[in-house]
């Protein structure tokens, strides 16, 4: 018998040209300090969308929970992804309400570092909101980039960022929610709620535009058929960037956790993303704590912008003595909940494989060996540092590709040749740098030796009679 399937939706996305923001990370004297500063800004502007991959996703958006269900589990978006993603701690602090005044000409050109004169010339209104033309900003951005005036230039370039491709609202141009975002260098709260809201919305409407940045295809499959073919198991649940964090479980009165983004607000349910950062997901969750809230922006009868505002004051949250250990574990109760989900809410494909019988278990983990649990402690341990190496080649590669973008500029242009940090200083740190990695990946190899020499072998003493 063939199963039943949601009606699926046509998206699109908006993919704003970002060649001459790219062009002017050539002005970006010292890369290292200015991600200390700003957070990888500069990486989201060499990444692409992939329009198959993010229209297919969509599609398993459950309006019901906020979250992308899937045959036998779930994920979501949390805050302390978006804020490994962008590099930007998230502040104890509501990062943007849409109640702050609105910021005087005399505040921007202070926080921009420019004329007030000039700002007061190029303010102008679009959209019934006001803001300035990313033309004048990209013009005085260059202006200072070229002079080498460094706090100048990264202040107007850091809010081309926010306003082109964080928080675009309006094209070519910096509404003044875009700036207001941008005075506090607070921006993932935000930028988490602008997702799920437009998400959300665009899923009520029936599809719709919708504003990403994020990309990967090389298969040949179709992205309904590889997304539909996952199990739990295919899944790396777990990353070491997320050692030692809390979560933020719930804020206030509210039993999750509320967002405000620039276009309305919403809730979204940590509990349902504890795998995803190391905790046990045991049980199913109780409805009380998938409690769900949206409003869209000027449509707000209940006060619920008021009450977010509020609840952001009075932040909960929880590690490993409330959650539990990091073992990423899915126990019965929680699966079986989540299969029983999936299969009221209709998948949006066809099922490529079968689905496995439930079969019920218990609600704690089945007794195990010492031997057994030595094993998987090593295995997890081998896979840990083997991707805490990993990672640390794929942030030298981003700082070289970063680099190839100042040594392929001009040398013979007449600006860049009056600079003392110009092609010669790039070329010179570009090559430092490749050989850096050549030496890295060299030691990786010699690393994944040793760590298979370590764990392996006691892993398989530890079965041997």
């Amino acid at each position: 018998m063939e199963r039943q399937k949601r009606h699926t939706k046509k998206y699109s996305f908006r993919q704003p040209d970002l060649k001459e923001l790219r062009n002017m990370t050539s002005y970006v004297l010292d890369p290292l300090g200015f991600k200390a500063r700003y957070g990888k800004l500069l990486p989201l502007l060499t990444t692409q969308v992939d329009e198959g991959l993010m229209s297919t996703l969509a599609q398993f958006y459950n309006p019901l929970y906020h979250c992308f269900s899937f045959p036998d589990f779930q994920l979501l978006p949390t805050l302390e992804e978006y804020a490994h993603l962008v590099g930007i701690p998230i502040l104890d602090q509501v990062s943007f309400s849409g109640l702050e005044s609105i910021p005087t000409s005399r505040e921007i050109a202070d926080l921009l570092h420019i004329d007030e004169s000039l700002v007061k010339a190029h303010m102008t209104s679009k959209g019934g909101i006001q803001g300035l033309p990313s033309e004048f900003l990209i013009a005085q951005a260059t202006v200072y980039g070229k002079a080498m005036s460094e706090d100048a230039f990264e202040a107007i370039f850091v809010l081309l960022i926010y306003g082109l491709v964080l928080f675009p609202n309006i094209d070519k141009f910096m509404d003044v929610n875009a700036i207001r975002i941008f005075s506090v260098l607070n921006p993932v709260s935000t930028l988490l709620g602008d997702a799920y809201v437009s998400l959300h919305l665009r899923n009520a409407k029936g599809g719709c535009a919708i504003t990403v940045a994020f990309k990967e295809n090389k298969g040949c499959l179709r992205w309904s058929t590889r997304l539909m073919s996952l199990t739990n198991d295919d899944i790396s649940w777990y990353d070491r960037a997320y050692d030692g964090v809390q979560i933020i479980d719930s804020c206030g009165e509210f039993s999750n956790v509320p967002l405000l983004g620039t276009c309305g607000g919403i809730s979204y349910n940590p509990i349902l993303a504890r795998r995803q950062l190391g905790f046990p997901l045991k049980d199913k969750p109780n409805n009380i704590l998938l409690e769900s809230v949206f409003f869209q922006e000027g449509k707000d009868p209940q006060g619920l912008k008021a009450r977010m505002v509020r609840a952001w004051r009075k932040i909960h949250k929880k590690g490993r003595s409330e959650l539990g250990p990091k073992n990423c574990i899915a126990l019965e109760p929680y699966t079986t909940w989540v299969r029983k989900r999936a299969s009221e809410y209709l998948m949006p494909y066809d099922y490529p494989r079968p689905t496995p019988l439930v079969v019920a278990g218990p609600s704690t983990l089945p007794n195990q060996g010492v031997e057994e649990l030595r094993d998987e402690d090593l295995s997890r341990a081998w896979i840990r540092e083997r991707e805490e190496l990993l990672q640390q080649l794929k942030e030298k590669d981003a700082l070289i590709e970063f680099l190839e973008h100042q040594v392929i500029d001009d040398p013979d242009d007449t600006w860049t040749s009056l600079l003392p940090q110009s092609f010669k200083f790039w070329k010179r740190r570009y090559d430092r740098l490749a050989k850096d990695k050549a030496d890295m990946e060299a030691a990786y190899e010699r690393e994944i030796k040793r760590l298979r020499a370590a764990y392996l072998p006691a892993s398989r003493a530890s079965r041997d009679p």
